[in-house]
């Protein structure tokens, strides 16, 4: 896969958790994959807490992080006024703080998609107009 993927909390969580419905579909996406995929912590903390009580925890996602399958190469603190007007903006979704922290993250990196499975990405747009690439079940 040419593009960069942005990583969201349902495509580690499905990948991490054979019992989630999404883990065969999650599994296939993986493979095509190059990584490292970019995520943010905000979604590294959402599948920690999702996983920490499934069998590999919530240690396994720090594990691929460790391993560089995907890299944080976002700081909340330097982009607080964007995610802020994100959060504002989408208050009546509601938008989740990952959820702000990637949609900014998909202007900051333009080629890239989100692998996601949360269909509220339809909704979100970048620079206020632009539709959002996402890779998504269907």
């Amino acid at each position: 896969m040419k593009r960069g993927v942005l990583l969201d909390t349902g495509p580690l969580v499905a990948f991490l958790n054979r019992r989630d419905r999404y883990h065969a579909w999650a599994e296939v996406q993986w493979n095509q994959i190059a990584p490292p995929m970019l995520t943010c912590e905000a979604v590294l903390s959402e599948a920690c807490f999702l996983l920490s009580q499934t069998p590999l925890g919530s240690g396994a996602v720090i594990q691929l992080l460790h391993r560089g399958v995907f890299s944080l190469r976002f700081s909340l603190e330097d982009q607080a006024q964007a995610v802020g007007r994100l959060l504002e903006k989408y208050h009546s979704v509601p938008m989740s703080l990952a959820d702000a922290c990637l949609v900014r993250m998909s202007e900051l990196f333009p080629s890239s998609a989100i692998f996601t499975m949360d269909t509220d990405f339809g909704l979100y747009r970048r620079h206020s107009r632009q539709v959002i690439p996402t890779m998504m079940p269907d």
